[in-house]
């Protein structure tokens, strides 16, 4: 076959689902998280009235928060498997190439270099671009459980810290959103138009643009992974199957509080009415 129509395998199908789950919860939370915080725009209105209602729009938003957080759960735990079990190659730390390849990158965008920089399985940008994923659902877990559980938040903390939560809260989001629309989307959809997270592949001019580093070592045999053997890969096991059970459990016991702690945060209630006439004194009308 000539390199031409050659394509190497890059995303499995487990990874290339999660990716897909991935998109739908996170743009289920940008849609419902930003009409709620721009609710006095028209546009917002609209789509809050279309899903029929602020109500149903936040159970929607919170369904997907729920969701986003039991992938993550799932990520962690493929994560931990994959580098403590398989001992795999930990692919998205950063390091010290990462830093020279920025410099390289930039000096030859500026035609201050003709030699473009090759990069790894996952470039500097991949890389920040995951850790920055990483960093906002921690940020956006814990100020979502704090707007979901006010009451209790307040219990612990003083009350200020509910409106600074609801601010970073929505600021993250917003980062978050424009961060795939121009950032992530632009780059890997209409720059490159990369189909490699929906068919798995890439194909070998592909590899030479965007990954040349991995591409070197895929043609001198140095990305021939090998798998532990069934002795070593049993002792593992003995380790990391509690330990997952453990991590899932106390994942899903935090989820069922989170949600069901308060009443409060999942309806809101209509405004009291009164049960009885409420009486008015009479008052003398003033004379001219």
């Amino acid at each position: 076959m000539s390199t031409e129509h050659k394509t190497y395998q890059r995303f499995s199908i487990p990874q290339r689902v999660e990716h897909f789950i991935l998109i739908l919860t996170f743009t289920t939370l940008g849609l419902t998280g930003l009409a709620q915080k721009y609710s006095l725009w028209p546009i917002s209105q609209d789509f809050i009235a279309a899903l029929g209602g602020i109500e149903a729009t936040r159970i929607i938003h919170r369904t997907a928060a729920i969701l986003f957080a039991l992938e993550s759960v799932y990520h962690v735990i493929i994560l931990a498997y994959k580098l403590f079990v398989m001992r795999v190659e930990a692919t998205m730390l950063p390091g010290i190439k990462d830093g020279k390849d920025v410099i390289d990158f930039v000096m030859y965008n500026l035609r201050l270099s003709k030699k473009q920089p090759k990069m790894p399985r996952y470039n500097f940008a991949e890389k920040m671009e995951y850790w920055a994923m990483i960093w906002g659902t921690v940020l956006m877990g814990l100020t979502g459980f704090m707007l979901w559980n006010p009451i209790g938040v307040a219990e612990i903390l003083p009350g200020q810290f509910i409106p600074a939560a609801k601010a970073a809260h929505g600021a993250e989001g917003v980062l978050a959103v424009l961060a795939i629309l121009i950032w992530h989307f632009y780059n890997v959809h209409i720059k490159h138009f990369s189909k490699a997270m929906f068919t798995g592949k890439m194909t070998h001019h592909e590899m030479e643009e965007e990954h040349g580093e991995e591409l070197e070592k895929i043609q001198a045999g140095k990305a021939v992974y090998t798998p532990p053997d069934r002795a070593t890969y049993r002792k593992r096991m003995t380790f990391f199957v509690p330990a997952a059970v453990v991590f899932v459990g106390l994942s899903l016991a935090a989820l069922y509080f989170v949600t069901l702690r308060e009443e409060s945060a999942l309806s809101t209630y209509p405004p009291a009415v009164p049960t009885s006439d409420v009486y008015v004194l009479p008052t003398a009308t003033p004379s001219e």
